[in-house]
């Protein structure tokens, strides 16, 4: 993770003859965006920083949505609030919603289509899906994004508030469960792109539990004896928020029947050096061009 935090700074030029210093991104939009927001309210002192704490050796509750609190009070759309005082998303997404003008759109996709948990459709859903893509980040914020697959049912509802899906036998690098063992918010987005042509995004709080500790609570999660489609642990997500992804411009691809390898280590079968990487370092010559 450190190489990856390095590679994320930037050196700048200082024109004026100043020594260049390293500079990271904070992630803050503009400043004219800021003024646009705050133009014309009073300036709420900054809340006080939230500690970090390690992540959780057990299963986590489920996480309140973001409260619309005195912090955040000039952020808030000139529509009426969510009921009891609560919306989704965060601060960044309110403020810029004041900013470009887009408030009231967001306040109906909040009511509409945004819930704290699943419902039967979404359950349904989710019990007939084959991938998934998942989002984490590191507790320095680096992300990665991955891809899960295996037969429908694989992603499993365990009930209304959580769903697992399991980790089978991988190139060993572990990369999301890393990230989650750093920072356990994930995010989840399913895609049908075969019948419906709709999504659904799960954002919560996950916890890696092993295999035979989770079935000692659900026997019934599904089992598998092919090499490669044994699930040697599950990650336990923690539904805070759960929507639909619109349609429209999702492509209709066509299933068709293949053989899957699971879990094999035939370099061919896995796609080889797809990309030329190991060829170019073995080159002495060899470098990026």
């Amino acid at each position: 993770m450190q190489v990856a935090s390095s590679l994320s700074r930037c050196r700048y030029e200082n024109v004026s003859g100043v020594r260049p210093d390293l500079v990271t991104p904070t992630g803050v939009a503009e400043p004219a965006l800021l003024d646009l927001e705050i133009a014309d309210s009073p300036v709420a002192p900054p809340p006080a920083p939230t500690p970090v704490s390690p992540p959780p050796t057990v299963d986590p509750p489920t996480v309140k949505l973001h409260p619309i609190g005195a912090a955040t009070q000039v952020m808030a759309p000139v529509a009426q609030p969510a009921q009891n005082g609560l919306r989704p998303g965060c601060a960044g997404e309110h403020l810029l919603q004041n900013a470009y003008g887009t408030q009231d759109r967001a306040q109906r996709f909040y009511r509409d289509q945004v819930l704290d948990r699943l419902n039967a459709d979404m359950i349904e859903f989710v019990g007939r899906m084959e991938m998934a893509f998942i989002g984490t980040a590191d507790a320095g914020g680096e992300c990665d994004s991955s891809f899960r697959a295996g037969s429908p049912g694989f992603l499993h509802v365990l009930d209304e508030r959580r769903i697992a899906y399991p980790e089978y036998r991988g190139n060993g690098v572990l990369a999301s469960l890393g990230n989650i063992s750093e920072n356990p918010h994930v995010a989840v987005l399913m895609i049908d792109f075969v019948q419906d042509l709709i999504g659904l995004h799960v954002n919560g709080r996950a916890s890696i539990i092993e295999d035979a500790v989770l079935r000692q609570e659900r026997p019934d999660l599904p089992a598998a004896v092919e090499r490669g489609r044994t699930p040697e642990r599950w990650v336990v997500v923690h539904v805070e928020e759960a929507y639909l992804h619109c349609r429209k411009h999702i492509p209709r691809l066509r299933q068709v029947s293949r053989e899957r390898d699971w879990g094999t280590d035939d370099v061919r079968r896995k796609g080889g050096d797809y990309f030329g990487v190991r060829a170019r370092q073995s080159t002495p010559a060899a470098g990026l061009r």
